[in-house]
């Protein structure tokens, strides 16, 4: 076959696929259970991708400075454009103008949990607690994304927001 110009790739596929996946999820058990779905997958994969950290750097443990970069470089990994606007005691602020999924996360928050679930995973296997809130998201045509972790339990959580605790593989 002659060589065609298409716009057709391994990632292109793969993003397609899960778009296509939370599309039909959200469409036959609605948004509520296709979030639930994909946050499994979230959970999951934040396991996998802190571990393959750990093992790279050495270190067991990361600090909430670096746990905000560690965020940001495996988004940007992955072709997101995440960035840190504040790191705390109480709380990591980023910001993202690329979602991994670029267009096809239009229309598509359940997308969304799985960066609430990898962030969220990592973060309370590492200090023990974290509280995602995903004040903007691209997905929901905001333009860009502000996700905000809280570090500590608050009484100020709002309903889109997920929290996260500590898995201790000892008592598994």
């Amino acid at each position: 076959m002659q060589e065609l110009d298409l716009p057709l790739d391994r990632d292109l596929f793969f993003r397609k696929m899960i778009s296509s996946f939370a599309k039909s999820l959200e469409e036959t058990v609605g948004l509520d259970e296709a979030a639930g779905y994909v946050a499994l997958v979230g959970s999951e994969i934040g396991t996998w991708i802190e571990d393959q950290y750990k093992e790279s750097s050495g270190k067991e443990r990361f600090e909430p400075e670096e746990l905000a970069e560690l965020l940001v470089d495996l988004k940007g990994r992955i072709g997101g454009k995440f960035h840190v606007i504040s790191v705390d005691d109480d709380q990591i602020v980023l910001g993202n103008d690329a979602c991994p999924f670029a267009e096809l996360a239009e229309g598509r928050p359940a997308l969304c949990r799985m960066t609430s679930n990898v962030f969220g995973r990592i973060t309370a296997n590492q200090l023990g607690y974290a509280r995602v809130d995903l004040q903007e998201t691209i997905a929901k045509g905001d333009g860009r994304c502000r996700v905000v972790i809280n570090l500590k339990p608050t009484d100020t959580a709002g309903d889109e927001d997920h929290e996260f605790f500590r898995v201790d593989d000892d008592l598994i």
